[in-house]
């Protein structure tokens, strides 16, 4: 196999790397910067209106809290004040005429955050991703569930396609509760020389560590539901088919396997409030619904396990949400981000999350992921203890219980990944905004390297 350095489905390409470029998109946000300030300053003479739009929107986050966080007369209240909160905001610019100072004021910030974090986009440096040309399998078995994904594997003639490359597809008998680690390791033992799912990302998890016990190639077909792993790999979602080209033309790259009590884990492992959600036995047939019965009890009340979370460098008490990554994800926000721009990082992505009352509630709708309440770091090596016998655990989306202390690592470049020569790439999702940064690249200065590269350059 010949090894060559190739840029990571995940990294933007290289021609965005321009500095001049950098400056020139961080000067014009500073320029949409000084614009939402002269808008604001042009309603100067309205502030206690101004004042009251931004009260309004922490309200929204307060209401939003007593919804989740209460039942019956509270929650009914809490809706109600996020909903009225939210109209009153509208209204209250609509009539005092400063509607237009409003909208031009988050139109300029909205430009000036895409005009930075743009800027930052062009400054990062693809880390170049190690791959080496791979002849095809001569025995590569994929192990499919025909229900995952809404039935891709039908729809997408999956069974047909692969078998007709030559691939032995063993189809799971959901009825028979079938397991994965046992059907994958009998393969090897028969001879695959590859292991490949089309399924959901935790049977990837269950076949991925056997393919990493054994050093046999492992293969992702994007037939789940959500496909994260799938997505970071920049694999095609849409045309799960077309991750069969990697049987015939395809290339090899080395990833990293988390683990956590010896089970591997290719996203994620959550604890607390998800976690202890995901037991219940209706939350599949009914999330919402299940969600909002039990989030009461676990945010306010003492139906959660209490947890202790050691890091490599700080220890966290009583998060009520936990979610350890195989590698960082690009964001700490809890309403998305959804992406890791590498998976060869060598460490564990850390995001905790307390909110303690409406007050940190409205503060988290108002700054988001740098709340006071969102805490995000990275670590080789994550420990998680209760005073309980059993902790409550989500691993790639399987509901577990475990004994303390749940110990989660990391396993670099344990994982030989096949994916197609020709793939989409991942989708870039900008980083978060350092003003710093931003400001030093409009007047000139040198940039600064951003906290999570230095990071990465020292792992």
């Amino acid at each position: 196999m010949n090894a060559t350095r190739t840029t990571s489905a995940a990294e933007p390409d290289g021609s965005d790397r321009d500095e001049g470029s950098a400056r020139a998109l961080a000067r014009l946000a500073m320029l949409c910067v000084a614009g939402a300030v002269a808008a604001v300053v042009a309603g100067a003479g309205q502030w206690l209106i101004l004042l009251l739009g931004l009260a309004g929107l922490a309200s929204v986050g307060a209401g939003i809290w007593w919804a989740l966080a209460h039942r019956g007369a509270a929650r009914l209240l809490g809706a109600l004040l996020a909903l009225a909160a939210l109209v009153g905001v509208l209204v209250l610019y609509a009539v005092s005429g400063l509607w237009l100072v409003a909208v031009t004021a988050f139109a300029s910030w909205a430009a000036a955050l895409a005009c930075a974090r743009s800027a930052l986009r062009h400054l990062r440096k693809p880390h170049g991703v190690r791959s080496r040309s791979a002849r095809p399998p001569r025995r590569p078995v994929l192990i499919m569930n025909p229900r995952s994904g809404g039935g891709k594997v039908s729809q997408h003639g999956l069974v047909e396609r692969a078998e007709a490359l030559g691939a032995r597809v063993i189809l799971l008998d959901l009825d028979a509760d079938p397991d994965p680690v046992a059907l994958a390791r009998q393969a090897v033992a028969e001879g695959a020389d590859l292991l490949g799912v089309a399924g959901g990302d935790g049977t990837q998890a269950l076949v991925a560590g056997v393919a990493a016990e054994h050093g046999v190639p492992f293969m992702v077909l994007a037939a789940g539901t959500r496909n994260h792993l799938a997505m970071d790999l920049g694999l095609d979602r849409d045309d799960p088919a077309r991750g069969l080209d990697a049987l015939s033309d395809g290339v090899e790259l080395r990833v990293d396997l988390g683990d956590v009590a010896g089970r591997p884990f290719v996203n994620t492992v959550s604890f607390g409030t998800y976690a202890e959600i995901v037991q219940s036995p209706d939350y599949r047939d009914a999330k919402a619904a299940t969600a909002l019965d039990q989030l009461p009890d676990l945010l306010v009340g003492e139906a959660g396990t209490s947890l202790e979370v050691q890091t490599d460098e700080a220890r966290l008490h009583a998060p009520q949400t936990l979610l350890v990554s195989n590698n960082p994800y690009v964001r700490a926000d809890p309403l998305g981000g959804g992406r890791r721009p590498r998976l060869d990082g060598g460490t564990l992505g850390v995001i905790a999350i307390r909110v303690e009352g409406a007050a940190q509630a409205a503060e988290l709708a108002l700054r988001g992921e740098r709340a006071s309440s969102i805490t995000a770091l990275t670590s080789r090596r994550v420990i998680v203890e209760a005073d309980a016998e059993l902790i409550p655990v989500a691993v790639d989306g399987e509901a577990l219980t475990l004994p303390p202390p749940v110990v989660c690592t990391v396993r670099p470049g344990a994982l030989r990944v096949r994916v197609p020569r020709h793939r989409p790439g991942a989708s870039y999702v900008a980083p978060s905004v350092d003003w710093r940064r931003v400001v030093r690249l409009a007047l000139g200065h040198a940039p600064l390297p951003s906290r999570k590269n230095q990071e990465q350059s020292n792992a």
